[in-house]
């Protein structure tokens, strides 16, 4: 709505790596999977390399559910562009996932995509919300329902410094400049 792009729904994660895997497979563009834990990452590598013939899933990482070191983000760096990979899947979580994609978008030569809790649901660990509470705008706290101890700083400290963030943008009392961001410092336990 601020930026009147008209879009008639959200870019849905879960929906977009689903869409993305038989373009990929198709086109023969390699993935990498960053994030989550490797148990999540062995089921969600098995469940699309068998739903998406042909696709090909060169390397998966999953996160230090931290900031990385310097020293730890070009080793990151350079594991994802040796692999081959053409695209990396990017499954932190908000904000961390955009976070990531941020730091390394200059370091990486490929699209780095955000696709936030895909990777638990394809690899079938967590159950999606059902398709009511996505369209009246409850993703979130079905989430937050489900793991509590988990989401709870996500959703009851990063909502509404969102929302107070977007309602100076719709005032036109702040202009974010994103080449003037710095990624977050230090993490809040987002997982």
């Amino acid at each position: 709505m601020l930026y009147r792009a008209r879009l008639r729904d959200r870019v849905y994660g879960p929906t977009l790596t689903l869409k993305l895997c038989p373009v990929a497979a198709a086109e023969r563009l390699p993935l990498y999977l960053y994030g989550s834990s490797p148990h999540v990452l062995e089921r969600l590598r098995s469940n699309l390399l068998s739903r998406f013939p042909g696709l090909q899933i060169v390397g998966s990482e999953a996160s230090k559910f931290r900031q990385a070191t310097p020293e730890e983000k070009a080793d990151i760096t350079e594991r994802i562009r040796s692999s081959g990979a053409r695209i990396t899947l990017v499954g932190l979580g908000c904000p961390r996932q955009e976070s990531f994609v941020y730091e390394y978008r200059e370091a990486l030569s490929m699209p780095l995509v955000a696709v936030g809790a895909a990777f638990d649901y394809h690899a079938g660990v967590a159950k999606e919300p059902p398709l009511s509470v996505q369209r009246a705008g409850l993703h979130w706290l079905y989430r937050l329902a489900q793991e509590p101890r988990r989401l709870w700083k996500r959703y009851v400290l990063l909502n509404p410094a969102y929302m107070g963030l977007l309602l100076l943008q719709a005032l036109r009392l702040w202009r974010p400049d994103p080449n003037d961001s710095e990624p977050p410092a230090h993490e809040l336990g987002w997982a």
